[in-house]
């Protein structure tokens, strides 16, 4: 019997669960972990960043990991399968866990994963030509193991996002040390879920231990640029969850960004931001990616990166000149660059605030703090800066080759997949200084009408390579898996851009 091909490829019966209809709900699994919130002062990074590249034929077929992206460190799917149904599947606290009922985080996150799991046609029941499977799945068990969970903190960029996964029957068992590897290994779950050739929720006997390879794993929006609606945002978000990313970089301010002041209402874009960002802050720390609050001790900010732009405004302004001789700068823009940059990061210092510079502020030499993060974002040899700035000392992040603003004609996800962070010469410290990185969409030619589409799910590649095994290169079984993954956000609701020519058992429906 034929299948319902994808890629005008058949499969087998068996097959087909992995491949044509595991498009199956996840839920709003870990999201961020800590956020950046950025009062964003620069101009956008990067025309630098364009690629054009010969890509590899790829065979479509299922993987032996079914659609789980980004894939776990450890996992092991066995052949038998169980089936669940929405009348008598729940997730539950665990009677040893140290987070129950009055945690709202993850109640909230059972019912959204609840709705993931048995999204589809509804009332779906065993007719007599449909038989049950050997077995049900009844329960998800949710135990956190550590005394204190988490549930009523912020993440950090040192929470623990491990969790351990053992899918039997009757019960599942989901046990994390904190409630944001709770929420990753949710959405783990729902993305073994599948739906059999009868159209029955089922998923597999499985055992999978599972942890992020790198702490920084960040999607850089920039809503300065064009007006960004918060439901558009709050949906990237919640996608940033399903893809267990955990920072969000917001570029709020630019040149470009509320050049308005009403002289009636004067306070009008900061309560409008205080409002928009009070609600994002609390969206995110529903799933693992909180938005740090700029009261939070933890939150960065962005520094001016200095273009020549900068450079023209101070030449052609006398009472810069004037400091500058007062200074004994002379012509020297660099020093003044170094005296400003000095100064804000002692005013930074003294909130308890951590922060991250764009990578020019340490080309030019200005003394940086033990502390400093300094993210590399030029990709005019992005592995030297690299080895600089960690030979240095100082922690790093990577987004050179992750500009995602730029696209190009086929499947660009590749070269952001094949993109191996540490691939710098160093030493085993300095590549312990690199702490993840970053997908930037940067917004000049992005708003409302294309950002979704345009970020996923070529920024899903980054999300497996920040998180999975540095040992997880195969392009053609990201291929099949990431096509799965991409119809599961599509029927999620969000329009995922194709990977190539194909179909999904549920396209997407429109706004």
């Amino acid at each position: 019997m034929d299948w319902r091909p994808v890629h005008g490829v058949p499969w087998s019966p068996r097959d087909r669960p992995y491949l044509v209809t595991s498009v199956f709900p996840a839920t709003m699994a870990a999201l961020p972990v800590f956020t950046v919130v950025l009062l964003a002062l620069g101009f956008s990074r990067g025309f630098q960043h364009h690629f054009v590249e010969e890509e590899p034929e790829l065979v479509a077929g299922p993987s032996q990991y079914g659609s789980l992206w980004p894939l776990p460190q450890k996992v092991h799917i066995s052949d038998v399968s169980f089936k669940l149904s929405s009348s008598n599947f729940q997730i539950t606290d665990a009677k040893e866990s140290s987070a129950g009922p009055s945690c709202n985080l993850l109640q909230s996150a059972y019912r959204r994963y609840y709705e993931y799991v048995f999204v589809g046609p509804k009332n779906q029941k065993r007719g007599r030509d449909q038989p049950a499977g050997p077995s049900e799945v009844t329960e998800l068990q949710v135990w956190i193991t550590s005394p204190d969970s988490d549930c009523d903190s912020f993440p950090t960029e040192s929470s623990d996002e491990s969790y351990e996964l053992s899918v039997d029957q009757p019960v599942a068992v989901l046990k994390a040390p904190k409630v944001w590897g709770a929420l990753h290994g949710l959405e783990t779950f729902s993305q073994l879920v599948y739906e059999d050739e009868f159209g029955a929720k089922t998923i597999n006997s499985t055992v999978i231990s599972d942890f992020p390879r790198f702490a920084h794993r960040g999607v850089l929006l920039d809503s300065s640029r064009h007006f960004i609606p918060v439901k558009v945002i709050l949906a990237n978000l919640e996608t940033m969850a399903m893809n267990k990313f955990n920072i969000f970089h917001w570029h709020i301010v630019d040149d470009s960004s509320f050049p308005y002041l009403s002289q009636t209402f004067p306070q009008l874009s900061e309560k409008v931001r205080n409002r928009d960002g009070y609600r994002i802050r609390y969206f995110l720390r529903y799933r693992p990616n909180s938005i740090v609050p700029t009261e939070h001790r933890f939150t960065s900010f962005e520094t001016v990166p200095f273009p020549s732009v900068f450079l023209r405004v101070w030449k052609s302004n006398p009472d810069i000149q004037k400091f500058m001789e007062q200074q004994g700068f002379g012509q020297d823009f660099t020093k003044l660059e170094s005296f400003y940059i000095q100064r804000l990061l002692d005013i930074v210092t003294t909130t308890q605030k951590g922060y991250m510079i764009w990578q020019e502020v340490f080309d030019n030499g200005v003394k940086l703090k033990p502390d400093t993060v300094v993210h590399v974002w030029m990709d005019n040899g992005s592995d030297k800066e690299m080895a600089k700035v960690t030979a240095g000392g100082y922690t790093t992040i990577l987004s050179a080759p992750w500009y995602l603003d730029y696209i190009s004609i086929g499947q660009d996800w590749q070269k952001y997949y094949k993109v191996e962070p540490l691939n710098f010469n160093g030493t085993d410290d300095q590549k312990k200084l690199v702490i993840g990185g970053e997908a930037c969409l940067w917004g000049e030619f992005v708003d409302a009408t294309n950002l979704t589409p345009r970020l996923w799910p070529r920024a899903c590649a980054v999300a497996e390579r920040l998180w999975s095994a540095k040992e997880v290169t195969d392009t053609n079984d990201a291929f099949n898996r990431l096509a799965v993954h991409r119809c599961r956000l599509v029927e999620r609701g969000i329009p995922a851009q194709p990977l190539y020519t194909s179909y999904c058992p549920r396209e997407y429906k429109g706004i």
